[in-house]
């Protein structure tokens, strides 16, 4: 509906289609880097702020060299976790465990002999039980040393790994870094990059509509987002190509939208 309207072939804010913001950027490399050495790296955010964008970068930029195993489903159980591994590495799973991680083992060190490096991202790691967590630490500590856990979760990682009883895990961390939320300049810049993507002028937004969205998304990537496409949609439905203020009103008396406002002016 949109690409029709606005006359373009791309979807506009696509999540697997977001560049990089050169903090993004920066974590990405270093990612890579410590790949190559072996390490345990933490990626830690408030939710909206740009986990996932790396996350899906490291997947879709990945060379030849490197192999992504992802686990995304982190309420699971240390059997049904090491399923999914195999299913990654396109090892048939028979439900005995330690068959299962002989065999992740001996696949890892064929990758190894290969030239390849090895990169498991478990997203929401915060939910993670960390009985499994542990257990899987052990398997990956079998794993040829270019091998990177990346556990990407909100901070409260961060204060459970603090924990004496999780010390174990806490002192093989490598390199962490928590995503910052966007300064109003970095999310005009945001915004504009994605206009410039698909083909669209600046002038898609007006100054004043612009500048309400920047201020409503608060620095979240994520509420930027949702916030561009609502009101894109919104101007679908009054055949208005500009999107000015009243558009972007009408977006944000959306009861979610209002409560949030309602909040930060009360904190205010």
């Amino acid at each position: 509906m949109i690409r029709s309207f606005f006359g373009i072939t791309q979807h506009p804010f696509a999540v697997d289609a977001i560049t990089l913001l050169p903090f993004q950027q920066e974590i990405h490399d270093i990612l890579g880097v410590h790949a190559q050495q072996g390490g345990l790296c933490l990626i830690m955010g408030e939710p909206g702020t740009g986990k996932t964008v790396i996350k899906d970068a490291l997947r879709q930029q990945a060379d030849k060299r490197t192999v992504i195993a992802g686990v995304d489903r982190t309420l699971h159980t240390y059997g049904n976790t090491l399923k999914i591994l195999c299913q990654t590495f396109n090892i048939e799973y028979n439900g005995d465990s330690f068959n299962c991680e002989r065999r992740l083992i001996a696949e890892a060190f064929e990758l190894n002999r290969q030239g390849k490096m090895v990169m498991t991202i478990i997203d929401d790691a915060h939910l993670l039980d960390f009985a499994s967590l542990r257990r899987l630490r052990l398997l990956f500590d079998s794993f040829p040393k270019n091998h990177n856990l990346i556990l990407i979760g909100q901070v409260e990682l961060l204060s459970t790994l603090c924990l004496k009883v999780n010390a174990d895990i806490k002192s093989r961390v490598t390199y962490s870094v928590i995503t910052p939320r966007l300064n109003p300049d970095d999310m005009q810049a945001f915004i504009f990059a994605q206009l410039d993507r698909v083909g669209l002028g600046h002038n898609t937004f007006t100054a004043d509509a612009l500048a309400l969205i920047v201020r409503s998304a608060d620095g979240y990537l994520r509420k930027a987002r949702n916030c561009c496409l609502a009101t894109m949609l919104e101007a679908v439905r009054q055949s208005q190509k500009s999107i000015d203020l009243t558009v972007v009103n009408r977006v944000l008396l959306q009861p979610h939208w209002r409560v949030q406002n309602d909040l930060q002016a009360a904190v205010l």
